[in-house]
């Protein structure tokens, strides 16, 4: 056998693989893995060159792949903008907008990662911006993208008046005399953004290199960026080129409901086959059903159970979700679809199985992600359809957005099944876990920690447990950052277990957390991250 070019040697390997669930070392040549087995047998294959590794017995696993995430855009937003992510009064907001806005000139000052789970159209206006930055437009973006605000100037900047019609899915929230209040919900963001100055590719390039190395602090190796247009694969072609990817990104891109199905088709099949090689490639589709809870557009079975009531729409058309389902399918991309409410959940399913029903069976493993809202009778379908469950489980707590905006709108009985993750396995579905960060924690050790205990992080408090029915188990939640986070990326022949072969992506932790107290996992640290047999993180 060939010598190495890296060994880690004393280890506890956890490789994911049934066929060698478990070694004491490694071997790498060339990006791959080489062979496993004991220190002894891996030291044999060490020349003078190899670089050796000690892991001193600690846990080391396949690398950790978020595969719902906004890579780009986050990375630019909370590098370069007001980080308003620990604001939980109006007066923090105010406080951290305008010493942020004391640090530049630009034009514009702006924001991102506030609450919805706090921050709503009862406490959150122009009126409140203009305090902060009363001489230039601003704009801030809540961490879940779907809710914006704006300043006074910046709604003159942008044109936006009392007339000012509502764009396709978007709203703008206006006070009783009809005038905008600033408020921002949904397509309406884009809107705006649309008709403000733009970062540059440099400044996008430079936000993903921030978010890489945060990425990889954190163990992650692979990534799937779950909303990419034009701009999006134009810089991340371009890093790739100049040999600055360091993650794996696959990447999803984004079908408007204004599209034509042909011209969707051709415009992803343009990206698809520009991007296709190397560590970056667009392999799928995404569609926005429905919106969020938070701002009352989740699409839902049966209307809001409080007191106002009402609904939302689905963002597409049943006979659209069928049609584009259906093309997409056929041309052989994934499709990977944002699903809040129960209806939106149904619709996407729905759409997955006509489909199926026109082009075949094949393994796709459609996506569906968030899946906050699901009615019971639907969790067979995953399975009979091989639709995978793409979940965030960081948010399966009692925390604001969950005890005082979702569990009053839809009442107690459709509760039961907020973020049904436990159900979902059980039906047999396959699940992927993710971040969707920056809307919250890129960490995905407490994520996996919520998993298990249905709980936030130890280090925020002792809180009751959300629906602890729904709990997964540890050796669940690794599958979902692995082998079947993997599978949904579509790089399971590379990826997602350590095999001799495979790619040489691993991760070294600083505790075992299959073994250690389940409130001690989120604390977990990540002390070296190797892709490709290259250490792109190194906590010394």
């Amino acid at each position: 056998m060939k010598p190495a070019d890296l060994i880690v040697i004393n280890a506890r390997i956890v490789t994911m693989d049934g066929a060698i669930p478990y070694a004491e070392a490694l071997a790498v040549r060339d990006g791959r893995v080489l062979a496993l087995g004991s220190t002894a047998d891996i030291r044999g294959l060490a020349i003078g060159a190899t670089r050796v590794l000690d892991a001193g017995g600690r846990l080391v696993l396949p690398g950790f792949q978020d595969t719902h995430i906004h890579l780009q855009d986050s990375g630019q937003d909370y590098s370069q903008n007001a980080d308003l992510s620990a604001a939980r009064s109006p007066d923090d907001i105010v406080a951290t907008l305008s010493a942020f806005a004391e640090t530049h000139a630009r034009s514009w000052v702006n924001g991102t990662g506030w609450y919805s789970g706090v921050f709503h159209a009862g406490n959150l206006d122009r009126h409140l911006l203009d305090r902060a930055v009363p001489d230039r437009p601003c704009l801030i973006v809540a961490s879940d993208g779907h809710n914006g605000c704006m300043n006074t100037l910046g709604c003159k900047a942008v044109g936006l008046e009392a007339g000012t019609p509502d764009p396709q899915n978007g709203h703008f929230v206006r006070d009783p005399d009809g005038n905008a209040t600033g408020m921002l919900y949904e397509n309406a963001v884009m809107w705006a953004e649309s008709r403000m100055p733009r970062p540059s590719d440099a400044d996008f390039a430079a936000g993903v290199k921030w978010a890489q190395a945060l990425a990889h602090r954190h163990g992650i190796t692979g990534v799937l960026d779950a909303r990419v247009e034009e701009r999006h694969i134009r810089v991340y072609r371009a890093l790739e080129a100049a040999g600055e990817l360091t993650l794996r990104v696959a990447a999803t891109a984004l079908v408007n409901a204004f599209d034509t199905t042909e011209g969707a088709v051709e415009r992803l099949s343009g990206f698809r086959a520009d991007a296709g090689t190397g560590r970056f490639k667009v392999h799928s589709a995404k569609f926005f059903l429905d919106g969020v809870v938070e701002n009352r557009t989740a699409a839902m079975i049966a209307p809001y159970s409080d007191a106002e009531g009402g609904n939302a729409p689905l963002m597409f058309t049943p006979t659209q979700i069928a049609e584009m389902f259906t093309a997409f399918d056929a041309a052989r991309f994934q499709i990977h679809v944002h699903a809040i409410g129960d209806m939106a959940v149904r619709a996407a399913l729905d759409g997955c199985e006509a489909a199926r029903k026109a082009n075949g069976d094949w393994p796709s493993l459609h996506q569906i992600a968030h899946i906050q809202f699901l009615d019971p009778a639907d969790i067979p379908r995953f399975r009979r359809l091989g639709v995978m469950a793409n979940v965030q489980p960081l948010w399966a707590r009692n925390e604001p957005s969950v005890t005082d905006v979702a569990v009053p709108m839809v009442g107690n009985a459709r509760s039961r099944w907020i973020y049904a993750f436990r159900s979902l396995l059980d039906g047999g579905a396959a699940m992927a876990l993710s971040s969707d960060w920056g809307v919250s924690t890129l960490n995905p050790f407490e994520i996996i920690e919520t998993a298990v205990t249905r709980q936030p992080p130890a280090a925020e408090g002792k809180v009751p447990p959300f629906l602890p029915e729904e709990r997964i188990t540890r050796a669940e939640a690794v599958a979902g950052y692995t082998t079947a986070a993997a599978a949904a990326a579509w790089r399971t022949a590379d990826t997602g277990t350590l095999a001799p072969g495979k790619c040489a992506d691993l991760i070294v932790l600083d505790r075992d957390i299959f073994s250690c107290p389940a409130h001690d996992i989120g604390g977990t640290n990540v002390i070296t991250t190797i892709v490709g047999g290259e250490v792109v993180y190194d906590r010394g």
